[in-house]
């Protein structure tokens, strides 16, 4: 992994370097952090339940998101950040968690995967919210009425109320967490090195490297994308919807699929769904009101299409998952939906 980011930081500042190639050593570079973080998030979670374990990896696999988003909007590719943004959600939402559910029915006797409903419920609740607030925001635009005048003035205040919203929830929702079973209380071997808490600290420290190294990485990959997109003749829909939200959330990509493999269903959907939930009332807003200090401004205002996909994810998660139950052909009715998807950018601008 070190070797790899090391060439993908050779190849950004030396211009004699194809920006295709550039591009594919950012883009390998971020995946080989995201699997360092996933597999250390993994350790912390035999000393935590699943909703601190969830929050703690979804929170540093969102930072290359975070990163790549600013320096998008500082670029002045408003479509890319967008797109991004919005790809991270349905990315996670759709494809990772349709993956996580068919890996993890497959392995069980009965072909049904099971953990429990309330973070699964809460997710959508959050997602309708998202939602809403952008559906409002599109109607207003298509109805060039007074409010229309005024969407960074709305998104700012929604952005904050959001925000709000999502520290209600957090602090409901990790007060509800549970220890593992076994897990370590720094018993007779835990300050040694090695124990316990020395696998802990080394873990922790591995987390805030990989984070660290995400800012600049995802430095060196949005500089290349452009020259990509027009290397390879793709929209910048697809571009951002797509191979930034899959480069960028490589963490739940790995990490969850890999927990669903091991049969730890529960932190796979909660890694998952955190996720979910953090990009689209927490990411989102919060990047709304940073954005104010780049060279370009984020708002809430989306394409109908993605405003339709939005609203359409949140109702397909809350009808597969909000039953505590997924079986494989939900996990493959979720990954059709981002097919689906994924064709309709690739034909958007």
């Amino acid at each position: 992994m070190a070797l790899i980011t090391v060439l993908a930081g050779v190849a950004r500042y030396d211009h004699g370097v194809p920006r295709v190639v550039a591009f594919i050593l950012a883009a390998l570079a971020l995946a080989g952090g995201a699997w360092i973080v996933s597999t250390s998030t993994e350790q912390v979670g035999r000393r935590y339940g699943p909703a601190v374990t969830g929050v703690l990896q979804s929170t540093l696999g969102n930072l290359p998101e975070f990163f790549v988003v600013i320096f998008a909007l500082n670029a002045g590719q408003k479509v890319v950040a967008e797109t991004a943004i919005l790809g991270s959600i349905l990315v996670n939402a759709l494809l990772v968690l349709g993956l996580v559910i068919v890996v993890g029915a497959r392995r069980e006797r009965d072909r049904v995967m099971r953990f429990g409903v309330r973070l699964p419920n809460d997710t959508a609740t959050l997602l309708l919210i998202a939602s809403f607030i952008i559906v409002l925001v599109g109607l207003a635009n298509s109805a060039h009425d007074a409010a229309s005048h005024h969407i960074k003035t709305i998104s700012i205040i929604s952005a904050i109320a959001i925000l709000i919203v999502y520290g209600v929830w957090m602090a409901q929702y990790l007060r509800s967490d549970t220890r593992p079973e076994g897990a370590a209380g720094g018993g007779e071997n835990g300050g040694e090195d090695g124990g316990p808490s020395g696998a802990l600290a080394t873990s922790l420290a591995l987390l805030a490297v990989g984070g660290v190294a995400s800012a600049f990485v995802s430095d060196w990959f949005v500089n290349a994308l452009q020259p990509t997109i027009d290397s390879l003749h793709i929209s910048q829909a697809f571009a951002g919807l797509v191979i930034v939200a899959i480069a960028g959330n490589a963490v739940e990509n790995a990490a969850g699929i890999a927990l669903a493999h091991k049969g730890q269903s529960e932190l796979a959907i909660s890694v998952v769904k955190n996720s979910v939930a953090q990009i689209a009332a927490f990411l989102y807003p919060l990047l709304v009101l940073v954005s104010l200090l780049t060279a370009t401004t984020l708002t809430f205002a989306l394409a109908p299409v993605y405003t339709g996909a939005l609203l359409g994810t949140a109702v397909i998660v809350w009808q597969i998952t909000g039953d505590g139950e997924a079986t494989p052909f939900e996990g493959a009715a979720l990954i059709a939906a981002f097919v689906i998807l994924a064709t309709v950018a690739a034909f958007e601008s």
